[in-house]
């Protein structure tokens, strides 16, 4: 079992502390630049891992402030140590990480480069880091951006003393307060914290149970994100439902920039690529998504709700359309455009075996989107294995199964090519780990009904504001042989059936004139 982490206990540095070792001096002392400790803690792991847990501050600034998207490393080296990295005496540099950090809003706040140097002691193991040293480069003229502390120079220190501390040690820029109700104090309080915490990750080898950007890389989904939310961030001030705009339009932002690019990767340049001549065509610069590869029979966004996704993808050039029992108040508030393409229609999936080709909307190659779906959702790879789509995504949110509730006493999952529990690891669910609660075990339950249907299975956890933002993509299939994709298709066959002879699936009659026919 694996042992609790011991409590952060931080406590204000003493000068009279009879205890208290020396801080930090440099080689040859510069004026006014002395070192100044401000805080520690025990340290609860050895020194040995002590450069784990500095390999997460460096390369991932992003966990400690908001304000931060991430950091994009510009070069490294452990011999070619810049000058404006200090000295310190008993210390010897071993290895300097030159870093970009980028703002959350590019608008509001300035980039910055940074220096991130280990140091080892000269005295002990001069291949053990015990000092990192966080040095900011400012140009002539400028000045530190907001999210940075106010210092010229950040250390971060693993004292080998009995018993052993972690310590931050600042040279804070001239007229910076650092009193225990400051800002630079606070802002190194939650620093510490985190730095300990990395500490008994290592030392439990914690393993990440949510793990993002598994088939979409991070740096260029942040980098379109951000000139998606500037396209369509108005829309939170043009909000036409009772829902909390925020919420919904930087989550469908989220989506539409993930699909965007999961389609990129999917689907081979063809002429369908280019963007659609009803929408402007500004440079690939700025809207580098105008040649990308798209669905080649369009989106088909299953149960569309208030339709922001589908507007999303309308205007950034995509052929789609969204389906929903009933229209939203936005619907009619969108551009000719993008309400063409909503629909008040109710799916009966169970009538797809015999007329799937008669769907106007479900066309060879389209692509399906079932968010939060809903009824819907374990249907997704279903229809899509019999509509012949290429591919789909599905994120799951209320437990259904194809005519009634889920429950884990009576649905029992589909046949899996290994131990449920491997099946489990494998999907990077959350949570606790031990993927006992309703909400992992319905997910569960998915996963190995498209691996039913003759899906590979692929899960992403979304970056959105959505405590429900696990996706499941189904993007290629897990046959290999005719009599595979011959089973595959009779277990679609086979659920349909038996959902038809239990007679208890009833499709919603869709609002307004759809509904009268």
């Amino acid at each position: 079992m694996t042992q609790p982490r011991n409590k952060y206990s931080p406590v204000t540095w003493d000068s009279v502390d009879p205890n208290a070792p020396a801080s930090l001096r440099h080689q040859t002392e510069p004026d006014n630049d002395e070192w100044r400790p401000l805080i520690h803690c025990p340290a609860d792991f050895p020194c040995e891992l002590f450069e784990l847990a500095i390999s997460a501050l460096i390369h991932h600034p992003e966990y400690n402030s908001t304000l931060i998207l991430r950091s994009e490393t510009v070069s490294e080296s452990s011999t070619d140590i810049p000058s404006a990295v200090p000295r310190l005496e008993d210390h010897i540099p071993i290895q300097t990480i030159h870093r970009k950090v980028l703002p959350r809003r590019p608008g509001r706040d300035a980039g910055l480069e940074q220096y991130c140097t280990m140091y080892a002691s000269d005295k002990e193991d001069q291949s053990v880091p015990t000092v990192l040293v966080l040095t900011p480069i400012i140009q002539p003229g400028s000045s530190l951006p907001y999210y940075h502390p106010a210092v010229s120079h950040l250390a971060f220190r693993y004292l080998q003393t009995d018993p052993p501390r972690l310590q931050i040690e600042v040279i804070p820029l001239p007229d910076t307060a650092t009193d225990v109700s400051s800002r630079l104090y606070r802002t190194s309080l939650v620093l510490l914290d985190t730095l300990h915490r990395y500490g008994y990750g290592a030392l439990t080898k914690y393993k990440k149970r949510v793990i993002h950007d598994r088939l979409v890389p991070r740096e260029i989904y942040q980098d379109i994100y951000l000139v998606m939310r500037e396209r369509h961030g108005h829309l939170v001030n043009e909000w036409h439902e009772s829902t909390d705009p925020l919420k919904h339009v930087y989550e469908d932002i989220g989506i539409a920039t993930f699909l965007m690019l999961l389609w990129r990767d999917m689907y081979a340049y063809t002429s369908q690529s280019k963007i659609s001549p009803s929408t402007s065509s500004p440079s690939d610069s700025s809207q580098p998504w105008a040649s990308w590869p798209r669905p080649p029979g369009g989106f088909l966004d299953l149960g569309c709700g208030n339709g922001l996704l589908t507007h999303i993808l309308t205007v950034e050039g995509y052929a789609g359309h969204g389906i929903d029992v009933r229209a939203r108040t936005s619907w009619s508030h969108y551009p000719e455009a993008t309400r063409s393409r909503l629909h008040a229609e109710a799916l009966n999936p169970t009538t797809l075996l015999e007329a799937a080709e008669e769907h106007p909307y479900l066309a060879p190659g389209v692509f399906l989107i079932g968010n939060h779906a809903d009824e819907l959702t374990p249907w997704v790879p279903v229809v899509s294995t019999i509509c012949n789509v290429s591919g789909y995504l599905s994120i799951p949110c209320c437990a259904w199964t194809f005519d009634s509730r889920f429950e884990r006493s009576k649905n029992d999952m589909f046949p899996v090519p290994m131990s449920l529990e491997e099946f489990a690891e494998s999907l990077y669910l959350g949570g606790d780990g031990s993927n006992t609660s309703a909400y992992s075990q319905y997910r569960i339950w998915l996963a190995s009904l498209s691996l039913h249907c003759g899906w590979k299975i692929e899960s992403e956890s979304l970056r959105i504001p959505s405590t429900r933002n696990w996706a499941l993509i189904g993007r290629t299939h897990s046959w290999s042989t005719p009599d595979e994709e011959t089973a595959a298709r009779n277990n679609v066959i086979d659920i349909v059936k038996n959902v038809q002879n239990r007679g208890i699936f009833k499709t919603r009659r869709p609002d307004g004139k759809a509904g009268e026919h």
